[in-house]
């Protein structure tokens, strides 16, 4: 039987590795758990029907809109949404 990266059941095949400090809670590695853990996100914003946009700008507008965010107190990217939704509205 070959040892998998993924596969944590087994106990009897991982019972030489020492592991020092806190158990882990997920037996997957940190990588995988971020591809999965962004995989879910996805399919969560997909079942709410958003869809992803992305785009740069400099650091003085990004400072801009996260200032105005806060003023505002929504987050930055529902800010952006409501600034996008009333220009199209004019």
């Amino acid at each position: 039987m070959a040892k998998i990266a993924t596969d944590r059941t087994t106990i009897d095949l991982f019972a030489q590795e020492k592991r020092p400090g806190r158990p882990k809670t997920n037996p997957l590695p940190r990588e995988e758990q971020l591809k999965l853990n962004k995989r879910n996100q996805i399919k969560r914003d997909r079942s709410k029907g958003l869809k992803r946009i992305e785009f740069k700008v400099s650091d003085q507008l990004y400072a801009a809109l996260s200032q105005q965010a806060d003023q505002a107190e929504m987050t930055r990217s529902a800010y952006i949404e409501h600034i996008l939704t009333q220009a199209l509205t004019r």
